[in-house]
């Protein structure tokens, strides 16, 4: 008879219908990117959220990324000026820069009411440190290694130098017209659950490196208490290099909070900027850390692949159902109620199994 293959006919094509199918992806990375931004973790995006779950490297900046980013004056060292007159020189050519270090500086004269005199022409040197004039002298506050391109150091001072470096202190070192004039020497304390994150990334099967424009000394003291590998004296163009050659072993993400990472950011597979960065870092990134939280980086590394998971659990279950209720179907097992049961019941089975993610507890 015509009519009980009509019906046939209908339960098929409902029982193909895809809804459960199409939703799987949709809804699971909705329900991720919702659970992410209520820990304070924003995306931009599904492919993003994706992307992240296939990175098997992260590259950390250190200051203001794995280090607090509100260094501290410990030392300052003058060769032929006193303490006073090189932070004075040091602030005046700081004063103004968002920089930690430049603020380190400027507050530290503060406190020892120092009275900055007026800088002119203040400018990056890309990385290598802050010039300008002051008073009439062309004043540098430059890192050791531009320093000694610049200007001499003597044996003394050089090693005074490094044996702050060795105590994981980083050196800035004070120039005017071409002299030495001392050095100042700061400590960034590594943030909160910084070492605990490295372990997780570990646990994950993603390995950690520290990308960092400071020395080799305070670098590999600060790797040394993580225990990740380190590259140091990186300018920003050596990063990006750094991040082009790191991606031949796999993908990568970069997570860092300034002007200087922002290529580097841009470059890695995924870039994620610490949520108290500068505009250009945050603009550049794929993700944001609004809580500044290290442990956020594995945490959301496992959101990702538990996003991930849910997307493959809802396509084998909406095709699984599907195949199930067309073979019955087929066989004349299936009523046309049941099929309409069965296509509707998929997609309310795939919703809530994306649903569960909103209630994901991240582990930092």
């Amino acid at each position: 008879p015509l009519i009980p293959w009509i019906y046939k006919g209908l339960a098929i094509l409902l029982i193909g219908c895809p809804c459960a199918l199409v939703l799987s992806t949709p809804a699971a990375i909705t329900s991720g990117i919702s659970a992410g931004a209520r820990h304070g973790l924003l995306m931009k995006g599904g492919v993003v959220l994706e992307a992240i779950g296939r990175v098997r490297q992260v590259a950390f900046d250190k200051t203001g990324t794995l280090t607090r980013g509100t260094p501290q004056v410990t030392d300052i060292v003058g060769t032929s000026v006193s303490a006073e007159r090189l932070l004075a020189l040091a602030g005046a050519v700081e004063a103004g820069s968002s920089h930690p270090l430049a603020l380190a500086v400027t507050e530290e004269a503060k406190k020892r009411n120092i009275d900055l005199p007026e800088a002119q022409g203040s400018g990056s040197l890309n990385g290598r440190g802050v010039r300008a004039m002051v008073q009439g002298q062309d004043v540098v506050v430059a890192s050791p290694r531009y320093a000694q391109e610049i200007s001499s150091l003597e044996s003394d001072f050089s090693e005074r130098i490094r044996t702050l470096e060795d105590e994981g202190k980083t050196v800035a070192v004070v120039v005017a017209d071409g002299a030495v004039l001392g050095a100042i020497a700061f400590r960034d304390e590594l943030r909160e659950g910084a070492k605990e994150a490295m372990d997780r990334l570990r646990m994950l099967d993603v390995s950690a490196i520290m990308l960092t424009g400071d020395n080799r000394r305070t670098g590999a003291a600060l790797a040394r208490q993580l225990g990740i590998d380190v590259k140091a004296e990186l300018l920003p163009e050596d990063k990006l290099a750094e991040i082009a050659r790191l991606k031949e072993n796999g993908s990568i993400a970069m997570v860092g909070d300034g002007i200087n990472d922002a290529p580097a950011l841009a470059s890695a597979d995924v870039g994620i900027a610490m949520g108290g960065g500068t505009d250009v870092a945050l603009e550049t990134a794929d993700a944001a850390l609004l809580h500044e939280r290290v442990g956020d980086v594995p945490a959301l590394v496992g959101l990702s692949r538990a996003t991930m998971g849910n997307i493959y659990q809802n396509i084998s279950l909406a095709l699984g159902l599907k195949a199930i209720f067309l073979i019955t179907t087929i066989v004349g097992m299936t009523s046309l109620w049941m099929a309409i049961l069965a296509d509707t019941g998929a997609t309310v089975l795939v919703t809530i199994n994306a649903l569960r993610l909103l209630g994901y507890r991240l582990d930092r």
